[in-house]
């Protein structure tokens, strides 16, 4: 087979980004949403979901290197990567539906049931959805590394997309569900039900186009086998030092996620007009800081820009203990937007670098040996990532345990976790800064 890459065209990276809209749906819901749902809406302990969510985590770190080692090696007549997102895209939208929505089967569920149920179904659903690192190991084969920063860009403004309806669906929808299932837990809302639904048909359909669109990308014959390619992987000492910056600074980053929910609706209580203002400053905010990282990475590189990410989420995520501070309509309004904000120049720069510097890496190592293995690149990172990220979530959990003190109503918790990520980011700033290149000498060729 012909293995020379062409250059892609915008409508490739068009049809080759409009699935993530649905992966970014899902898997923002898992980070964005569980925690408020299961301990807001069916009442259980912060610290059993924290539990359970993190062994979810740990699940998806074995399917997204399971998948994207598997991948690489087995070259099919339809490709590598196609034969995965056909298997997969259906049985996550099966996992996403009973995740939320366990009482579609269960009838008064007891907390260790509910426990039981999402332990079970979050594990079913964080590994399916590890197909999505098969589609990202497309990125090398299809795009080459001066292409990558216009498909980035391209690839975040869809994830973008995916991140506002995840918004709307959660600020809107489930928060009007939650309402609804506390008043009568035997009964599912209408229009939670139809909408889980409808989601979940439509990242099956948006991944079979995909199949069906994207060219089957061209043949690379690698001699190596899999054990061959684990430990020349982990002999590329750089590519080993940013997957752990990317698990230390993930830490933080699923605290920040699934909390923030909890804190807008616990601490600065949001009606519903003010859920649909800061959805759509989530949703505006993103777009505008994508492409502002973005050319901050083109004028100043990768390294330098990521250190200045860290440095900033580290000033501004203590602002959570604000929240100590009894505040009335409209003072708690206006913070709350302007918090929001700043968490969304923090998300939108952070969800942008994985896609730039991880196929970067992936070529550099192919000019080193030869041989093109971005599956695994793609895939690797998250066995630790996902490690730390479940760690995180049940630290989490446990912290939003904590009892409250004083006069406040809600556990000490649900303040101190933004002085928390700081700490954690200040270690992963120290060791960027200090040990890992993210900028090649042949990017500038």
């Amino acid at each position: 087979m012909n293995n020379e890459k062409k250059p892609g065209s915008t409508k490739l990276m068009v049809i080759f980004s409009f699935p993530s809209i649905m992966s970014t749906l899902v898997m923002g819901t898992i980070g964005f949403s569980i925690l408020f749902l299961y301990t807001l809406a069916y009442n259980v302990n912060p610290a059993l979901v924290g539990i359970a969510t993190g062994v979810g985590y740990l699940s998806i770190a074995s399917s997204q290197f399971f998948l994207g080692w598997i991948s690489d090696g087995k070259y099919t007549r339809i490709g590598r990567r196609k034969p995965y997102l056909l298997i997969f895209a259906p049985l996550t939208a099966i996992a996403f539906i009973f995740v939320l929505l366990p009482n579609l089967v269960l009838k008064n569920p007891s907390e260790t049931t509910l426990f039981i149920w999402l332990l079970i179904w979050d594990v079913a659903l964080q590994f399916s959805v590890g197909f999505s690192t098969v589609h990202g190991a497309w990125i090398p084969e299809l795009f080459s590394v001066e292409e990558r920063p216009k498909l980035s860009h391209i690839l975040n403004v869809f994830k973008m997309i995916g991140q506002g309806i995840m918004l709307i669906f959660t600020f809107v929808v489930l928060t009007e569900a939650r309402k609804k299932i506390v008043a009568n837990p035997d009964v599912i809302p209408s229009d939670f039900l139809w909408t889980v639904l409808f989601l979940a048909i439509l990242l099956v359909a948006f991944y079979y186009l995909a199949v069906v669109l994207i060219p089957t990308e061209p043949y690379h014959e690698i001699k190596s086998n899999y054990i061959t390619h684990l430990k020349r992987i982990l002999k590329h000492k750089n590519y080993i030092l940013v997957t752990l910056m990317q698990g230390i600074a993930s830490f933080a980053w699923i605290m920040l996620g699934s909390i923030l929910l909890i804190y807008i609706e616990t601490i600065l209580k949001f009606g519903m007009i003010e859920y649909l203002i800061a959805a759509l400053v989530l949703l505006l905010g993103t777009l505008f800081f994508f492409s502002l990282w973005r050319r901050l990475i083109e004028k100043n590189g990768k390294k330098p820009t990521l250190l200045l990410l860290f440095l900033y989420a580290m000033i501004w995520l203590p602002l959570s203990l604000i929240g100590l501070i009894p505040l009335s309509p409209p003072l708690n309004i206006i913070f709350g937007l302007i918090f929001v904000l700043g968490i969304t120049a923090i998300m939108g720069g952070w969800y942008l670098f994985p896609t730039i510097y991880n196929p970067d890496l992936a070529e550099d190592e192919q000019k080193r040996t030869g041989e093109l293995l971005a599956g695994i690149y793609k895939g690797f990172p998250s066995i630790l990532l996902n490690i730390f990220q479940a760690f995180g979530i049940m630290v989490l959990g446990f912290i939003l345990s904590l009892p409250s003190i004083g006069s406040y109503e809600n556990p000490i918790g649900y303040y101190i976790w933004g002085p928390i990520c700081s700490l954690i980011l200040i270690i992963a700033y120290i060791y960027t800064k200090k040990l890992i290149t993210l900028d090649f000498d042949w990017e500038k060729k």
